[in-house]
């Protein structure tokens, strides 16, 4: 029975591997048409597959791989979806992320506008003084030697000697003898010395001792501090000459400069919070009494007074003042506010990102917008973006190069332009971006741009001792810090050829800037140094950055011995470049003042 069994199993699997065999023979050319074709449309479909860096969209290889630029590994690149303008220029979550890409909701806000004023404190007019001598004579004495001296009301403040005025007293002795048969002419002697400013009391003295006075005092008319000495002593003076200026500054003013374009902002009024400079810790409050009716024609600015009682005297001429006035203005219901560093502008444009979004994929587009009034940090929007669009508020200017690389419209190519690829060296894909040379012939900035660049400055000098220590963590906090300190920077701060010299040197920094947060271990950082070196030595020799002077160091044997620069504040070599390996390599080469 076993016998039989087996008979049966290996009769059968001899009979399925027959009919196999046979039917591989007869239909196997015809049914290998189907995976044939479908193995071609995979191939096809993989042949077609572009692959792309989410930080440098403008790498693209028919394969996955590294990113040549940052090492990170490529990504397929989507398909352009109809749901979303061809036009806007795509982002994944992780170049946002690296960018540091923020977005909001546009929408209606409040109307009000904080404006920061800068002033001195300064006497009030009004209390201002001149003390004179209604004797001629010459001074034989003073009681007030210097500037800055008190004197009070009725204090001798000199002694004068009058020949007139010995004439006079004569006089009156005179007078009295006949006061019984000629009293007007006693009287007429007496209004003489009064005219002269004596006092009733120095008169019946001068009657009572028969003695005349030769040395009169000169008494104080008002109480105040001396600020400036007009006499010396041994001085011929004339009647009602000058001896010296007097200030009472019991009450001050405190003078704001108010700037054109915030003309329409401040009103006769408003409340004032200020802070003086030289007192720490206190802030006070006022209110505008007076705003000049002109403005200076060379400052464009007017002056905004406010009054104050110091009677501590604790407030002196020429404190600095620093003051934030919160004016409201009248919006419609409507009316959109965004945040100042979601507009860039060109000087004739206003642009903004907004963002388009679907299941799949983010896009952002360029689109101009027409600016109204300034809120301090904010803009109202007159047209061009509507209540609920989501828009770009940092991250603006990463935005625009990603744009400019993709040929979308960008802040220097509206129309859009040729898209920049990477160009092959028989080693992988090279990053094409020659970035123009920049001139460095000065140009004058604001004081805010200054400031806004001094920051920068700040955080380059953190990046540059730290490479200095060899701390590669704390040179990758200090590079994260000059993007951020970059991306504050307000593009309006800058004017006419500034603006343009700001925008070609910012936008190279932001992709410098970039590229050192994604390094991975301190020579490569070290690279990436000496080009962020290059850029800021460009601004500072056209900006004019800091008031200090800054030392423009050389290291020969830096950048495989070709030499490399970088910006510090001390003559002291440091070198950032080696560390410790080599810390005193290098030359101061040239400063900038």
């Amino acid at each position: 029975m076993k016998n039989i069994n087996k008979t049966t199993v290996v009769i059968a699997i001899s009979t399925l591997a027959v009919g196999l065999l046979l039917g591989w023979i007869f239909f196997g050319k015809n049914s290998k048409v189907q995976p044939e074709e479908h193995n071609h449309a995979e191939m096809a479909s993989s042949d077609n597959q572009t692959w792309t860096c989410s930080m440098h969209p403008q790498i693209k290889r028919n394969e996955p791989g590294d990113c040549p630029i940052c090492g990170m590994d490529l990504i397929p690149l989507e398909s352009e979806s109809s749901e979303i303008d061809p036009m806007a220029v795509s982002m994944s979550p992780t170049a946002m992320q690296l960018a540091q890409v923020q977005t909001t909701v546009v929408g209606s806000g409040d109307a009000k506008k904080s404006i920061r004023l800068s002033g001195k404190v300064q006497a009030d007019e009004r209390l201002l003084f001149t003390q004179s001598s209604h004797i001629p004579g010459r001074i034989e004495k003073l009681t007030v030697n210097f500037t800055g001296e008190f004197i009070s009301e009725g204090q001798i403040i000199a002694y004068v000697y009058s020949p007139e005025l010995v004439t006079a007293q004569e006089e009156l002795v005179e007078a009295r003898k006949i006061k019984e048969t000629q009293p007007s002419l006693f009287l007429a002697a007496k209004e003489k010395l009064k005219n002269w400013k004596l006092t009733d009391k120095q008169i019946e003295q001068i009657l009572s001792s028969d003695k005349k006075i030769e040395q009169f005092p000169i008494l104080a008319n008002v109480s105040g501090y001396v600020t400036e000495k007009m006499v010396n002593l041994g001085d011929y003076i004339k009647q009602g000459q000058p001896i010296y200026e007097i200030a009472d500054l019991s009450k001050v003013w405190i003078l704001f400069d108010v700037y054109e374009s915030d003309m329409e902002w401040v009103k006769k009024g408003d409340s004032v919070f200020y802070t003086i400079q030289s007192i720490s810790g206190e802030t006070f409050r006022g209110k505008i009494s007076y705003i000049d009716p002109v403005i200076d024609p060379k400052s464009r600015v007017a002056q905004a007074r406010v009054e104050v009682k110091n009677p501590d005297f604790k407030l002196k001429p020429e404190m600095f003042a620093s003051a934030t006035v919160k004016s409201e203005i009248n919006l419609a219901e409507d009316q959109i506010v965004v945040p100042k560093s979601a507009v860039m502008w060109t000087g004739k444009r206003s642009l903004v990102y907004v963002m388009e979004k679907n299941a799949k994929r983010v896009a952002f587009k360029m689109r101009e917008v027409r600016l109204g009034a300034e809120l301090g940090e904010r803009y109202v929007i007159e047209s061009g973006l509507d209540e609920g669009e989501e828009i770009a508020v940092k991250g603006t200017f990463s935005i625009d190069a990603a744009a400019q690389l993709a040929g979308k419209p960008s802040m220097m190519s509206p129309e859009g332009g040729q898209e920049m690829t990477g160009h092959n060296h028989g080693k992988g894909v090279a990053y094409e971006h020659e970035t123009p040379a920049h001139s460095t012939e000065k140009v004058a900035v604001s004081e805010a741009a200054q400031k806004a660049l001094a920051s920068l400055y700040e955080s380059y000098f953190k990046l540059k001792d730290a490479l200095v220590s060899d701390d590669f963590k704390g040179a990758k906090n200090a590079a994260t810090q000059m993007g951020e300190e970059l991306d504050k920077i307000d593009m309006n701060v800058f004017k006419g050829k500034a603006q343009v010299r700001w925008m070609k040197l910012s936008k190279d920094l932001n992709f410098l800037l970039h590229q050192a947060e994604t390094e991975e271990d301190i020579e490569k950082l070290r690279a990436n140094f000496f080009t962020i070196s290059k850029r800021l030595i460009d601004a500072a020799e056209t900006f004019d950055p800091m008031r200090d002077t800054i030392y423009v160091l050389h290291c020969p044997m830096a950048n495989s011995n070709n030499g490399a620069d970088w910006l510090s504040l001390e003559k002291e070599i440091r070198n950032p470049y080696f560390g410790a390996q080599m810390l005193k390599c290098g030359e101061v080469k040239s400063t900038i003042n």
